[in-house]
């Protein structure tokens, strides 16, 4: 295996915690240290494990975050190593051994055992086939290493008969031990075969957050699926799940900056169809942050505009709902749900 590796999901845009991380993987430790000391303890938990998880990064990478942030040039730039010595160090620098230490012991789990990261490469379709007859805590561990947009396309395509099995599964799931995770790594990649390389880092996350994440990525038949089979299953727990998911209507609460940077990528007929039906506070919102051109196209669309299935409006707005979660996770944008903590003047 080659020393030097990609950062994870090269092939999309990065996290902003992972341009955070490669640019301090870029620091010495004290100039990273007052930086990391910006953030929240969680914020640095992130970032750290995106250290960790990277290790040594490709040149290419780390020229295209360097450019984007304007900081460095490419001979002013120093080490590429990531790793948990790097992690550590600026993590004791910026919060204290002690501290840094509670922050390492709560990574340590999800950087113990066998990597899944095998799959990440892996088409959804090759996945499920490997995943065949698996008990749904064994698949739901695994939903648990891939990436939403990975993880939402084999949910969807897992049997109807066991998904809600593996929902439920996914939501309760405690913190996964480094030994039943490398069993279960190791048995998977040895079936696996040559489907994808692998790689070593791994991210064992399972809980109602992530799991919300992948519902919100997937399909309108999917989402409804799961809701619903958990609805019957445990009203409490799937009442907790749609309460934190985003919705069309939750573009009130962004930003107008953000909603129009939301609505420049959406097809006037697509936004048209989304608005049938919204409240007026939604529909109002729209209207104020298009250009004036754009909300005569709108209200023309919406006149012209007959009976719409249910089934296409919601499309719609899940078409829009999935802008807002991709643009957040490019860090264009900011969403404040609801369990965040509020501010105190």
């Amino acid at each position: 295996m080659s020393a030097v590796v990609p950062a994870p999901g090269t092939d999309r845009p990065l996290t902003g915690a992972q341009k955070v991380a490669l640019i301090l993987m870029q620091m010495d430790t004290e100039r990273a240290a007052e930086v990391m000391k910006q953030f929240t303890e969680l914020e640095a938990e992130e970032i750290s494990q995106e250290i960790v998880r990277m290790r040594r990064v490709d040149d290419e990478v780390v020229d295209r975050t360097l450019g984007e942030f304007h900081r460095l040039t490419r001979t002013g730039r120093t080490s590429r190593r990531g790793g948990k010595e790097t992690a550590l160090g600026l993590l004791e620098a910026s919060f204290g051994a002690e501290r840094a230490a509670g922050v390492m012991d709560r990574l340590a789990s999800n950087l113990a055992g066998q990597s899944f990261e095998f799959l990440d490469d892996a088409e959804p379709g090759q996945v499920i086939a490997l995943l065949e007859g698996e008990l749904p805590q064994t698949i739901a561990l695994v939903l648990a290493h891939l990436q939403p947009a990975q993880a939402s396309a084999v949910l969807a395509g897992v049997d109807e008969r066991v998904r809600t099995d593996v929902a439920q599964a996914f939501a309760t799931m405690g913190t996964a031990t480094p030994e039943s995770v490398g069993i279960v790594a190791g048995v998977l990649r040895s079936r696996a075969g040559a489907v994808v390389s692998p790689r070593e880092s791994v991210e064992v996350v399972g809980g109602i957050a992530p799991l919300v994440e992948i519902i919100n990525r997937s399909d309108v038949a999917t989402e409804k699926a799961v809701l619903d089979g958990l609805e019957a299953r445990d009203p409490e727990l799937a009442e907790d799940i749609r309460s934190r998911m985003l919705t069309f209507e939750d573009i009130v609460k962004l930003e107008s900056r953000d909603i129009q940077q939301v609505l420049r990528g959406i097809d006037s007929k697509i936004l048209a169809t989304a608005m049938k039906g919204a409240s007026t506070p939604v529909v109002e919102t729209i209207r104020a942050n298009v250009s004036e051109r754009n909300r005569e196209l709108l209200d023309d669309e919406l006149q012209s505009m007959g009976p719409v299935r249910v089934s296409q409006v919601e499309e719609a707005r899940a078409e829009v709902v999935r802008s807002v979660r991709e643009l957040e996770a490019q860090g264009v944008i900011t969403v404040h749900r609801a369990e965040e903590d509020e501010l105190v003047d």
